[in-house]
This record gives structure tokens, C-alpha cells and sequence, in this order.
């Protein structure tokens, strides 16, 4: 039996996809979290083949999560479920620890089969994932602008890409408005753009708002 750990701070969406998972013979659902924090309390707890976790989320981000498992609970293999396209987060999520990614728009016959390869200790990458990591080695890395961000920076770009305001994202992260000021600044810097204009013109024309 794979017993999993749903992480992810919709509530609907979390129970909706317990109930699928607990309908799969091989697959119980034996804990869920609202949030990094959560999960990271329910790992100490017990034991878990399978952490299937939320990519953005209050607080502590999915990445972020991510690194602090694979540091604690090296024998727990990470699935990310994500609403974010595989161009955004995905390499980032595999180089930090990742077995799997895995976006909310596929079928619960893939995301079984996706807990099912990383319990199994493999790597469950679909072939855009596999492109995109092809990518990334054939560049050497860091071969576009927002490929530069730290995943903490990554984030508050996307975020303030969406219209978000610095106060809004600082409220969302647990985070000084300060703190999100300096991380703006950043951002432009190392991309080489001069306001929030640009950055969303930027975001919109990479795709990365899908």
C-alpha cells in the first residue's frame, strides 16, 4: 500500500483529490496539510511513501517545502501537483529533489500513475518536462532572464506580474512590505527591465501566466 500525504491549501480541491486517491486500491490517502508547515508537523508524525505537494501555497512555497523534505525525509519521494505550466516551475522543482511534476489539468488516471512511478523510486516526467530539461542542459542553464530569479524571486515576479501589489505579496508570503521592496528592485536588476509594466509584458509574452 503507498500511503500519501496531500498537501495543498484549497480545501475543496484537497479533499476532492483524496477521495479519488482513496478510491485506488494500492493508494491511501494517511494525511492531508493546508500548508508547508502543516506537512512538515504530519512528516514527523508518521511515515509517508509519497508526498504529493502543492507548488504555490501561503507562507513557504511549494520549492521551498521541497528542499527542507529532501533534507529531513530523503526516503519520501515529492510529487508536484501544480496549476502552474511546466515551463515556469518544473526544472526547478526536478533540480531540487522532485520525482515528478505534474499540472492540475491532467486526468486522475495520470496523477495515479505519476504517485505510482516516484513510489516506485522513478522519475515521472512527461515529455514537455523532458524538453524543457533538454533544454536546460543544452543551454547550460539560466538561458532566459527569469531562469537568473532565485525561486523565492521567481515567485514574487510571477506574483507581481499578475497585478499584485507589493503590499498584497508581502501579506501572501508572511513577509515585511521592506522585504518585497528590496526583492522587487532584484528582480528588475537581474532582468535588465525598469518597472512592473515591463515585467508583466515579459511574463505574458514567455507564457508564463497560462
Amino acid at each position: 500500500m503507498i500511503t500519501v500525504l496531500v498537501t495543498d491549501d484549497h480545501t475543496i480541491f484537497r479533499r476532492g483529490l483524496s477521495e479519488i486517491l482513496d478510491q485506488t486500491p494500492d493508494i491511501s490517502v494517511a494525511g492531508e496539510a493546508q500548508d508547508g508547515a502543516e506537512a512538515l508537523e504530519l512528516l514527523r508524525d508518521r511515515p509517508f511513501d509519497v508526498i504529493v505537494l502543492d507548488i504555490q501555497m501561503p507562507g513557504r512555497g511549494g520549492l521551498e517545502i521541497l528542499k527542507e523534505v529532501r533534507r529531513l525525509y530523503p526516503d519520501v519521494a515529492v510529487l508536484i501537483l501544480s496549476m502552474h505550466p511546466v515551463d515556469q516551475y518544473a526544472v526547478r522543482a526536478v533540480k531540487a529533489g522532485a520525482l515528478g511534476y505534474l499540472t492540475k489539468e491532467r486526468t486522475p488516471y495520470e496523477l495515479i500513475d505519476a504517485i505510482r512511478t516516484v513510489a516506485a523510486g522513478r522519475r515521472y516526467i512527461d515529455d514537455t518536462l523532458a524538453q524543457e530539461l533538454a533544454e536546460e542542459v543544452g543551454e547550460g542553464g539560466g538561458g532566459r532572464p527569469h531562469d537568473r530569479l532565485s525561486d523565492r524571486e521567481l515567485r514574487v515576479m510571477l506574483l507581481l506580474a499578475r497585478g499584485s501589489t507589493v503590499r498584497e505579496i508581502a501579506e501572501n508570503l508572511y513577509l515585511s512590505v521592506n522585504t518585497i521592496s528590496t526583492y522587487r528592485s532584484r528582480i528588475l536588476s537581474k532582468m535588465k527591465l525598469r518597472n512592473s509594466a515591463e515585467l508583466a509584458y515579459y511574463a505574458v509574452k514567455e507564457g508564463l501566466l497560462e
